[in-house]
């Protein structure tokens, strides 16, 4: 066993080591961008739907993405146990771990459909189906060998795959929970429920910041060659264009240098790099990341527009940036870097349209089957179980309480009383 081999497979255990973290900075993000009613229910439900994620992947997740079958699914691998294979690169927990952690991720963004009004058993239920039947299949098709995958779509470390299924199904959840109360009025103009903390927040985005080299310069599977590195200047100059960009954007339109949409910016700007990190040179990297920062903004005001209530922007930066990133690699592929990652050069490079339109199909097919399968579940649980949503006095004393029994911030919060008795 070489040094190479293992310097590969310990990279790529810390790589998914940053990626699991990534969760802490949601917890604070989350935590922030809501009201303080709210903050223990996020933190506390962000753990314990890890917990939940880790085994459905264990048990089918894995398997229907990775498992011998079709071009639509795997079918083999389930109830993850091989502790013994070594391949060229990588051993096979080690690739089973990494895989584990992105799966995580795109589940934390579907739930950001859920913040300040689903009750806590929705969580539970969705977090198995989301798990088993979304994330996987859209997974399998890109990464496992499935038909897209076939036609050469390029989505590096996940715009589409992580980024746009969360999305879709957060769109889907706040469709059928509806908007929180006192977010709309009846002329259909909004009203600002704005976020406790914009510390937390921002230190939310920096952990993720951070998290994100494992997401992206761990998709390199390997330390053996500069590679790596490449992926990760690119993901920072993405970053850094589009926290610049939104900062600007909302400035020169409002007047004001708003913290939230600056901070978005940097998010959309890290989504939108996550498919082309490995396809594209720095310039492009800067431009994507720049044009991530502007339309983070303009997508952020098209749905307060359209009455849909996102607390934490997830449809924003994980949805309308993961399109825009994925369809960026049909644009700027480099001849060179698109060869060595098994894709085709992008239009700037005389590519043609080939890629652009296998990017577009790609985005097209997961962004529906990923909102209309989570629809249906949604609808489906609501028929079984019966209202998702909390009731209206519970969603105006705050999930702490009234799912978890106290306040995330007791000393600062309105006393209430329960009746806890058997």
């Amino acid at each position: 066993m070489d040094s190479i081999f293992l310097m590969n497979n310990l990279w790529i255990v810390v790589a998914a080591i940053l990626v699991l973290f990534m969760q802490g900075g949601f917890i604070l993000l989350e935590a922030g961008s809501t009201r303080m009613k709210n903050a223990g229910h996020i933190a506390g439900k962000t753990i314990f739907t890890m917990g939940l994620g880790s085994l459905v992947f264990w048990a089918v997740g894995y398997g229907f993405i990775y498992g011998e079958g079709n071009s639509l699914i795997g079918l083999s691998n389930f109830f993850y146990g091989d502790y013994t294979t070594m391949g060229e690169g990588l051993a096979a927990s080690v690739d089973f771990f990494f895989q584990l952690a992105f799966a995580l991720i795109s589940l934390t963004i579907a739930f950001g459909g859920f913040a300040e009004r689903a009750k806590l058993s929705a969580y539970v239920v969705f977090g198995i189906l989301f798990s088993a039947l979304v994330y996987p299949v859209v997974a399998h098709w890109i990464w496992g060998g499935g038909w897209l995958a076939d036609h050469g779509k390029q989505d590096f470390a996940g715009s589409t795959v992580v980024h746009l299924t969360g999305a879709m199904a957060a769109l889907a959840a706040t469709i059928v929970l509806k908007p929180r109360i006192g977010k709309f009025n009846k002329d259909g103009s909004s009203n600002d429920l704005a976020g406790h903390n914009q510390v937390y927040t921002a230190l939310g985005v920096l952990i993720l910041w951070i998290g994100w080299f494992g997401f992206n310069a761990g998709s390199t599977f390997g330390v053996d060659g500069v590679f790596f590195g490449f992926v990760a200047l690119n993901t920072q100059l993405a970053a850094a264009a589009g926290a610049v960009a939104s900062m600007f954007i909302v400035w020169a339109v409002s007047g004001k240098a708003d913290i939230p949409t600056t901070l978005n910016g940097a998010l959309a700007g890290l989504v939108a790099i996550t498919a082309s990190c490995a396809f594209v040179e720095p310039w492009a990297a800067v431009i994507i990341g720049l044009i991530g920062g502007l339309i983070v903004y303009a997508s952020m005001k098209i749905f307060d527009k359209a009455r849909i209530d996102d607390p934490i922007f997830a449809l924003s930066v994980h949805g309308t940036a993961g399109v825009w990133g994925t369809i960026s690699t049909g644009f700027f592929a480099t001849p060179e870097l698109a060869e060595m990652n098994t894709g085709m050069a992008g239009l700037v490079y005389g590519g043609g349209f080939h890629q652009l339109g296998v990017q577009i199909l790609g985005v097209v097919s997961c962004g529906i089957y990923a909102f209309v399968v989570s629809f249906i579940i949604l609808k489906v649980m609501k028929a079984v179980m019966g209202n998702l949503r909390v009731t209206e006095e519970e969603e105006i004393i705050g999930l702490d309480l009234s799912e978890h029994g106290s306040y995330g911030y007791p000393e600062n919060m309105p006393q209430h009383t329960r009746n806890t008795s058997a």
